[in-house]
């Protein structure tokens, strides 16, 4: 039985790591996004700096109710002290001292403390902290959900397009061969000169050459947006979009016409954030200038022997209690104080010129990035256009180099013009998607705010 159960899960185990390594993920756009929201590395521990921020809150809460500690102490007088009394006290000579030992040899008491925060500025303070903290550690983790979509955007697309540049390359290098065949048949008949084949070998080397590379691109931009879903990088993916369908769906003129609402910027939420914190160390230090109130109860109880009989039930032991209220009044700090508050106000006035300046940045960025996106627009038409005319240039050039009326360098240069339309029109295409993704970042949209009671739940 031991070794039927021990092949079963071997079996098993080998079972399941197989199926793990042969998982395979397929993802539209909007999917592949909403995974990576989910999974992201970065985004992950942005979610825990949240978690943390919602204990810290509740930690400073904490600091402000009751605190209760206990205290239990046993000690045993290896050696008693001794005490010298005047011996006339016990019927002596006067002048004369008789040793005395007082107390018994082993003692045990037992204390609880109960401590109670009646008024303390700094922690009024530090409540408030912990709630501009937790605010700015959700918007922090807004900015990474961000940066984690357009990230993942830009390597959806990149990865789409080194599939694009693959597929056009080996069309390319198919075409390339035929022509080459061809034209050597013809040179063995001498009917053309040799450098017309040399011609065609040199634009097949190039198109080799950029064809190696684009494989090894390839492989690359996959690991790179497996690790942005936060995935293994071998992992396989099946992108559902394509390259063209998706420039299509992101040339949205309305874009141009967007209007910004500052307040929903990131960027100006967390400068807002840091002004928040100038304001309340501000306030901390001014309330290190009030009086502090706090009380204490506590009860005990004590019992002495000369033996360890504190677990007897003859044992006595005796109660004490102390109730009493402490005020710690700041008087005079040499200027300590006072100096820094001024620090603190000079920091406060620093934060508010920062969050004036991401405000004017903002607005330059939104600026810039409808210029851009306008230019991606453009340069993606123009580069329709373009291959469209470099296929019908490419092909009469071909048919003249068949009939012998061009050279083969007019047939090089003609197929080299259309091997770069066709590189830039899909370059195009993913430099409008990443313009677009660019402006929804500064404006924020879509929402992609992570709520603390959703992180709170979740840990």
């Amino acid at each position: 039985m031991r070794k039927i159960g021990f092949i079963l899960g071997f079996v098993l185990c080998t079972f399941n790591g197989f199926a793990q390594q042969n998982t395979e993920y397929a993802f539209t756009l909007e999917e592949a996004v909403t995974f990576a929201l989910d999974s992201n590395y970065t985004a992950l521990n942005a979610r825990r700096d949240i978690a943390k921020a919602l204990k810290q809150k509740w930690e400073t809460t904490a600091a402000g109710l009751p605190q209760i500690s206990g205290n239990i102490a046993y000690q045993n007088n290896l050696k008693q002290p001794v005490t010298f009394i005047p011996a006339e006290f016990s019927g002596g000579a006067p002048g004369t001292f008789t040793p005395v030992t007082f107390g018994t040899k082993q003692s045990l008491s037992a204390t609880a403390t109960l401590n109670q925060l009646i008024f303390d500025g700094s922690y009024l303070v530090g409540l408030q902290a912990a709630k501009a903290f937790l605010d700015f550690s959700e918007n922090a983790a807004e900015k990474t959900n961000l940066e984690v979509r357009k990230g993942i955007i830009n390597a959806y697309g990149s990865v789409l397009l080194s599939e694009e540049l693959v597929a056009i390359f080996e069309k390319n290098k198919e075409n390339l061969e035929d022509n080459l065949y061809e034209t050597r048949k013809i040179f063995e008949n001498g009917l053309t000169e040799e450098e017309s084949v040399e011609q065609l070998e040199i634009t097949l080397l190039d198109i080799d050459t950029q064809l190696s590379n684009a494989i090894r691109s390839q492989k690359i931009a996959r690991e790179m947006f497996n690790v942005g879903l936060g995935i293994p990088v071998e992992t396989p993916v099946i992108f559902k979009d394509d390259l063209d369908a998706l420039a299509q769906q992101n040339i949205q003129l309305a874009m141009l016409e967007s209007d910004l609402t500052i307040e929903e910027n990131v960027d100006y939420k967390i400068a807002y954030n840091l002004t928040e914190q100038r304001s309340l160390e501000l306030k901390l230090e001014k309330s290190k200038a009030l009086p502090t109130l706090s009380a204490f109860v506590n009860y005990g109880t004590a019992a002495n022997s000369d033996e360890f009989t504190f677990l007897d039930n003859d044992q006595r032991y005796f109660q004490s209690s102390i109730l009493g209220v402490n005020m710690n009044i700041p008087i005079f700090s040499s200027g300590m104080r006072s100096a820094r508050t001024q620090q603190a106000r000079i920091a406060l006035e620093q934060s508010e010129t920062e969050l004036e300046e991401t405000i004017q940045n903002v607005r330059l960025e939104l600026n810039t990035a409808k210029s851009n996106y306008q230019f991606a627009i453009e340069t993606y038409e123009n580069s329709k256009k373009n291959l469209a005319l470099a296929e019908r240039v490419e092909n009469k050039n071909q048919i003249k180099f068949t009939e012998g009326l061009s050279t083969s360098f007019d047939l090089r240069q003609a197929q080299v013009q259309l091997y770069n339309a066709q590189q830039q029109y899909f370059e195009s295409m993913l430099s409008l998607i990443n313009e677009k993704a660019n402006i929804e970042t500064v404006l924020n949209t879509p929402e992609v705010r992570i709520d603390s009671e959703t992180v709170k739940n979740r840990y």
